[in-house]
């Protein structure tokens, strides 16, 4: 799914008028309209309070119209003007005369001086936020916050309509008290970006995109910066095999990793790759390793490093596909020495993980040696390492996105909405859950990817539907252990599972999770 930008939205509204004839107005009251469906769908004409606060901009007129609404079928509802400038939309204007000829109450205006002495919510009445839209350049003022606090306070189920109020779609937030925490969220067209990042998804527990007839061709035809990564993305991206296909069709995975101590990082990576689908994996760690993961990982083969603990010389006979490096590795002078030897003379591709990264960061100039495409998995403070500190989650993506380009990698930043960066663009993840913040996991990424690279997928695909299915092969061991009992070997276990379901159909996936239930 596309994720349009803010300037993205507002050609694509003007587009949509000029293309479908109609006016602003009649697009409003298309959104405003489908909002209304997706309550009255759920409420069925349920007495529950519905307060609905309309700013004076265009998302305050959606609000108008939902209001509307909901008085013409008979609900429960009491609809408020935050009157806190004299600047208002001509879209709004025309919907405030017509909420008027439905009812007698009209809308209660509520200016920046007053008190909040005719505003009374009880817990179990629903707000709607319509206050501001995309549109916010500046932090709302002190009266609008307390009014936000309010709302907070009351604990009402709070639904914002396109994005909570006092956020921004493209810059961060001062003041986390001038931002609507909604526990729902209704976009118009698709979700924002603002959805995915750390520091700004806690103020929507749960959003949905509303489908309100922007034009199709823009929609198919517009290039954007970010994209969500769901089932439907990653589909076409699936490589089926042929029957008569054997191994050596599917590539020879290499792992290099492993310190006295770390094997369990190679074995668990190695067993995500060949999991992953790769024809052949072979694993090169320091001696101490070879008999415990000769005897926990069969399927695999092993090169030893002539030193005991660590890994001092990466040196074989074998011609991999593609070499995924740094799991469990170290970073001792020898190692790190070793690595740079490699990057001076390998033509591989590479997928670079944990001390693999650290080693790079110590030592930048590695960087102009790895070939287009490497693929890096750095977990936060690898990030930091690698890019240098950042102040904000723009900040960081900026950086990232630089940096990206700089060297022509794909980075991975791994999180909650894992993000595959490669130049200028953005790639979210949808699955995945708190379950995976364990020792191991991010080893499994790292064999997962490096299996579908073997596999002749292109890197950025290969690292897209990697995350994609690291992350779906955790939600369904997670329905058998939960979070807190979830482990790396779990997801690995469910890899393959991962990959039936991405060709179940959705009865099939509803009698799953009924069967799941019982």
């Amino acid at each position: 799914m596309k994720l349009f930008s803010k300037e993205q939205i507002y050609e694509g509204d003007k587009l949509t008028t000029e293309r479908q004839n109609i006016s602003s107005t009649d697009l409003m009251e298309r959104a405003g309209t489908q909002i209304f469906n997706w309550i009255h769908m759920r409420m069925q004409g349920a007495q529950v309070p519905i307060h609905v606060f309309c700013g004076i901009g265009n998302n305050g007129g959606d609000g108008l119209v939902l209001a509307r609404h909901l008085l013409t079928h008979g609900y429960n509802v009491v609809t408020y003007i935050v009157n806190c400038s004299d600047k208002r939309s001509k879209d709004f204007l025309i919907n405030y005369d017509r909420i008027k000829s439905v009812t007698k109450d009209w809308p209660k205006m509520l200016s920046c001086s007053s008190d909040f002495s005719d505003v009374v919510i009880d817990e179990k009445d629903i707000i709607v936020d319509a206050v501001f839209g995309i549109g916010l350049n500046r932090q709302p003022n002190d009266w609008v916050q307390e009014l936000f606090q309010k709302w907070r306070g009351s604990k009402a189920f709070t639904l914002s309509i396109d994005i909570p109020s006092g956020l921004y779609t493209d810059k961060p937030i001062e003041d986390e008290n001038a931002v609507v925490h909604a526990n729902y969220t209704l976009s118009f067209q698709s979700p924002k970006l603002i959805f995915f990042l750390p520091e700004t998804s806690k103020f929507t527990v749960q959003w949905e995109a509303l489908d309100i007839g922007i034009d199709r061709d823009y929609l198919m035809q517009t290039e954007t910066e970010v994209e969500l990564i769901s089932k439907y993305e990653v589909l076409p991206l699936y490589k089926p095999r042929e029957k008569f296909s054997h191994k050596g069709d599917f590539g020879h995975a290499l792992i290099v990793g492993g310190s006295y101590g770390k094997i369990g990082a190679v074995n668990l990576a190695s067993r995500a790759a060949l999991s992953s689908g790769a024809g052949l994996v072979t694993a090169y760690i320091p001696k101490c390793g070879y008999h415990s993961m000769q005897a926990s990982f069969p399927e695999a083969m092993v090169i030893t490093d002539k030193d005991e603990e660590r890994i001092t010389d990466i040196s074989f006979d074998i011609e991999p596909s593609v070499v995924g490096i740094g799991v469990g590795l170290g970073t001792a002078d020898k190692t790190s020495k070793a690595l740079e030897l490699f990057l001076n003379t390998n033509k591989t591709k590479l997928v670079i993980d944990a001390d693999g990264l650290n080693i790079l960061s110590k030592k930048k100039a590695l960087l102009k040696l790895l070939p287009e495409q490497t693929v890096l998995t750095p977990h936060p403070k690898e990030l930091e390492r690698l890019v240098g500190e950042w102040t904000d989650d723009f900040d960081k993506l900026k950086k990232v996105k630089d940096f990206s380009k700089t060297y022509k990698v794909i980075v991975v930043l791994k999180g909650a909405n894992t993000i595959t960066v490669f130049g200028d663009k953005l790639y979210i993840n949808t699955t995945g859950n708190p379950g995976m913040a364990t020792a191991g996991t991010g080893d499994v990424l790292t064999g997962i990817i490096t299996g579908l690279i073997a596999q002749d997928y292109e890197p950025l695909a290969a690292t897209i539907f990697g995350v994609y299915l690291h992350g779906k092969s955790a939600d369904i061991s997670l329905e058998d252990y939960g979070y807190q009992s979830l482990i790396a070997s779990h997801i690995i276990e469910t890899i393959g599972e991962a990959y039936i379901d991405l060709f179940k159909q959705p009865e099939q996936e509803q009698q799953q999770q009924e069967q799941n239930a019982q």
